[in-house]
């Protein structure tokens, strides 16, 4: 899946839909604004979200920053790989370097996200 099948949040997440399960991370402007990225928090399979919650906080360089759930629902898995190499979130922010799945609540709405052309627009602003 590439960077054009993603939907995006003004507060630079992308998140990719496969099934009920949304794969999220930061996006390619996100992790450049931040910097050389140190520590990516986990964040705990099991636990519940409402749309906006912090789902985990990232550490770069030049601070720390919240990462907010785009959408509700259940976080089934935290990107493991991270533990041992934070920088995969700048090298490869939609590839090798996501954050977290998280199972969908049923009836989300995805239609108030921006498309790749969008979120471009967006950052251009």
């Amino acid at each position: 899946m590439g960077e054009k099948d993603r939907l995006f949040t003004e507060t630079h997440e992308w998140f990719s839909v496969e099934g009920d399960v949304a794969t999220l991370g930061l996006t390619d402007y996100a992790q450049g604004e931040l910097g050389d990225i140190v520590f990516v928090e986990l964040p705990e399979a099991g636990r519940n979200l409402a749309a906006g919650d912090v789902l985990t906080t990232v550490e770069s360089v030049k601070s720390v920053s919240e990462l907010y759930a785009p959408i509700e629902g259940e976080i089934v898995e935290g990107n493991a790989d991270l533990e041992d190499d934070p920088s995969l979130v700048n090298s490869d922010p939609y590839g090798k370097g996501w954050i977290a799945k998280l199972k969908l609540a049923d009836g989300t709405d995805l239609s108030q996200f921006m498309n790749a052309e969008q979120y471009e627009a967006h950052i251009k602003g």
